[in-house]
């Protein structure tokens, strides 16, 4: 598999963002090399690496954690997506923002999932999107839903206790490490961690 030719800095950009690809089956062993699988991914940048899972409650999703070790999933290979100029907070407050649409209890395999919130977030940092085998299954999926198992639908993310401070206000706030582990399906991986997500969380001076 070829990776992103479109990988050089850009103007004003001297921060590298990378996709941390993940294996979420064996099977893609063998499915990778004919541009399919079933992948998570995570955004790394700053030394920190964002991604998305779900959970059922109507918080974000979104939580952080060390690049490339992701519990549950097994590590395949790091995508340099692009460069940014923002400065980690100013990343911070991209994640702020789009907690707002990737709330836990909203996650669809099929329609949104960790490959679209990284898409999203590659393309507010870099200008770029991600490469497009990382989610071509899921773009199969929706031309045709009944090829996906009702059970690959979701993948969860234990939830622990958050602060609940209601929809409007509670995603004003910055985003707190609660959690750097998400937990896939039992059909997507069978190691996987309870932790809880990154929660929205009262901001630190």
């Amino acid at each position: 598999m070829l990776c992103r030719k479109n990988s050089t800095r850009e103007k004003g950009g001297s921060i590298p963002v990378y996709l941390n690809v993940y294996d979420l089956t064996p099977y893609n062993s063998y499915a990778y090399w004919l541009g399919l699988g079933v992948y998570h991914s995570g955004v790394q940048v700053h030394g920190i690496e964002y991604a998305f899972g779900a959970h059922e409650y109507p918080s974000t999703g979104i939580f952080e954690g060390e690049p490339k070790q992701c519990e549950g999933f097994t590590f395949r290979k790091s995508i340099l997506i692009g460069w940014t100029g923002k400065s980690s907070k100013e990343v911070r407050k991209v994640m702020e923002e789009l907690s707002k649409v990737y709330k836990g209890n909203a996650y669809n395999l099929i329609t949104k999932n960790c490959n679209h919130f990284c898409n999203d977030a590659c393309i507010r940092l870099t200008g770029n999107s991600i490469p497009s085998w990382v989610n071509r299954l899921a773009r199969i999926g929706f031309l045709c839903n009944c090829i996906v198992p009702v059970s690959l639908n979701t993948t969860k993310v234990g939830h622990g206790k958050m602060e609940d401070k209601g929809a409007g206000e509670g995603e004003k706030k910055k985003l707190r490490n609660r959690s750097n582990r998400p937990a896939s399906s039992s059909n997507s991986s069978s190691s996987s961690s309870s932790s809880p997500p990154l929660a929205l969380a009262s901001p630190s001076s």
